[in-house]
């Protein structure tokens, strides 16, 4: 229970708007979206950095538990409070500045709470984005603390791949401002300390600023969709994709057919481009894309790819089964429309995991066949970032169905999952999603206790405030 003087305090660092205490305005903050719930204190909607500082300093002194929330995308519950009403939640929603997009460093800087779209909106007047692409709509700072891919990684890379600065707060008695936002990019005058924020869930420190690295947009762009032989031909075929086309190669996202029908079952529009509307097993979308607009001495996309596919098809063992080209917001059309249509299924118990790139389609392989056997009223409907080792391997059970949708069978199950995934493949249980609750359990078990030792000493000033869900020591 907040005291009279506490919440005084409190409002006066953050204003009328930025404190929240009302059930009904606080429910928007309490519930995640992979059907977490939990109960908050209050909710802390700082304005800028120096409220940031001025609210965790009083927090520290008071010992009140926040836990950083940005866009509430994740998947892990992180964001998310826990159901005793003991912690706050800090949202970063009202720090959505956005400052003038400097184009010839190619950089831009903006506030943690600033959101995707909002953010590609504005770089959209000078031919410009961030070039994390993302079905969901987060924001950056939360896209900063979990290291987000995306479905161009091929390309352009993750968020630390594109951060050029940021802005923290530490959780210590004086709310510490840390200031790395200089854009400047070849220092090389001590270690590169925005690097230790980056996917660590807020819990080193709260990011409450952003220097992002800026594209070009893409001025041509060509998609096909690949029917690859076997899962085993796809390493094949993403190599073949690679030397083809080199630096205009922009994704290769891969779909199980459960996957694919789970979307046209829940989005009736999408185009359907197989004949006769049979699925195949697997499918690949891929991308390619030039910055430029098209000139009369080139070759257009279309074509590069109709050549290269009659090359691979010509190959004496062709990893290619079958190709389709068309429109490529339909085919994106269909990805994006994956998560939605596979939660419309049933309850979903939702995997970020990662590989050696060459592993992927092994791993999806052995648990086609090993997951049925182990438990036959699951349903897999993956689908994820074959270029870059990522895979979203989604698992359905369900709704009517008492014990599969029991915490108790979601914890055997991933307990199973992880085992072959960290065991077995030497993956990761966290792709670009990090820790939080749901994945604590596996940070105790597959993190070696020299590396839980060092991330203890990095939060030992934080570690005074439990700042966050998760615990990295």
């Amino acid at each position: 229970m907040l005291k009279a003087e506490q919440k005084e305090v409190l409002i006066g660092i953050l204003g009328d708007t930025g404190f929240v205490e009302n059930r009904a305005d606080k429910a928007a903050y309490e519930s995640g979206a992979r059907y977490d719930n939990g109960a908050a204190l209050f909710v802390a909607r700082p304005q800028n950095t120096e409220q940031v500082s001025k609210l965790l300093a009083y927090c520290v002194a008071e010992e009140i538990c926040l836990v950083p929330q940005s866009g509430n995308t994740g998947l892990v519950s992180a964001s998310t409070p826990d159901g005793t009403g003991a912690q706050a939640v800090l949202s970063l929603d009202r720090m959505n500045q956005i400052a003038d997009l400097d184009v010839y460093n190619r950089s831009i800087h903006v506030g943690a709470g600033v959101k995707l779209s909002a953010l590609n909106d504005v770089l959209e007047k000078d031919g410009m984005f961030f070039p994390i692409d993302l079905g969901a709509d987060p924001c950056i700072g939360g896209m900063v603390a979990t290291n987000t891919g995306g479905t161009r990684f091929v390309r352009y890379g993750d968020v630390r791949q594109n951060l050029l600065g940021l802005k923290i707060v530490l959780a210590d008695a004086e709310g510490t401002v840390l200031d790395f936002t200089n854009p400047i990019r070849k220092n090389n005058t001590g270690p590169d300390w925005k690097q230790m924020f980056v996917g660590t869930s807020g819990v080193f420190g709260v990011i409450t600023e952003c220097v992002l690295n800026v594209v070009p947009n893409p001025k041509q762009s060509s998609s096909v969709l690949l029917v690859p032989t076997g899962f085993e031909t796809v390493n094949s075929l993403l190599v073949n994709m690679e030397r083809l086309f080199g630096s205009s190669f922009t994704a290769f996202e891969g779909m199980s057919k459960n996957a694919v029908e789970a979307a046209f079952d829940h989005v009736p529009s999408l185009s359907n481009p197989f004949p006769g509307g049979e699925i195949p097993d697997y499918v690949i979308l891929a991308e390619i894309s030039r910055d430029w607009l098209p000139t009369e001495s080139e070759m257009s996309l279309e074509d590069m790819l109709e050549n290269a596919l009659a090359s691979i098809w010509e190959q004496d063992e062709t990893p290619l089964a079958d190709a389709f080209m068309g429109r490529s917001e339909n085919m994106w059309a269909i990805r994006h429309a994956l998560s939605e249509g596979v939660k419309n299924l049933g309850q979903l118990i939702a995997f970020d995991v990662s590989f050696r790139r060459g592993d992927v389609m092994a791993f999806t392989a052995y648990m086609a066949k090993a997951l049925p056997e182990k438990f036959p009223d699951v349903k897999i409907c993956d689908f994820g970032h074959i270029g870059d080792g990522g895979l979203h391997f989604n698992l359905v059970v369900p709704n009517d169905d008492t014990y599969l949708t029991s915490v108790e069978f979601e914890r055997e199950l991933r307990d199973w999952v992880y085992s072959i995934t960290v065991e077995k493949f030497g993956g990761s249980f966290s792709a670009e999603h990090a820790v939080g609750p749901k994945n604590q359990r596996y940070y105790d078990l597959y993190t070696p206790n020299s590396v839980k030792k060092l991330a203890a000493a990095f939060m030992a000033n934080a570690s005074v405030l439990q700042l966050g869900n998760t615990h990295f020591s």
